[in-house]
């Protein structure tokens, strides 16, 4: 069976230092550090699924998210947004700007894993 795919993206090496030990063993990790690099690898990397920081350098993650939709052959990736935003606006802007769901930091190790396991289908 193939492993499936995960685009990490955050610029907090702490984040992805954690999401890396709840995730490496079972899923190919790609990892990316600000919104440009992210809709460039939802492209050229074609991820299963994306773990998506909302505050990042260039542009935030609700724009990156817009920009991952807009593309045909990355718009029907799920994205789960990984925010210290937990405010219901920033919630809202979320599901605006187009991801499937929303997690908020500090997260579990098992909510991250349950959420990730449900969008994948496993």
């Amino acid at each position: 069976m193939t492993r499936k795919k995960i685009l990490l993206v955050d610029d907090a090496e702490t984040v992805l230092l954690m999401e890396r030990m709840i995730l490496g063993k079972s899923y190919d990790l790609v990892i990316a550090r600000d919104g440009p690099e992210a809709v460039a690898k939802a492209v050229s990397e074609s991820p299963d699924l994306i773990l998506l920081d909302v505050l990042m350098p260039g542009i935030d993650g609700f724009e990156a998210c817009k920009q991952i939709r807009g593309d045909t052959t990355s718009g029907d990736v799920p994205i789960i947004m990984v925010t210290t935003r937990g405010e219901p606006e920033n919630m809202e802007n979320g599901f605006r700007s187009g991801c499937t769901d929303y997690v908020s930091k500090p997260f579990t190790g098992a909510e991250l894993l349950s959420k990730v396991r449900h969008y994948l289908g496993q």
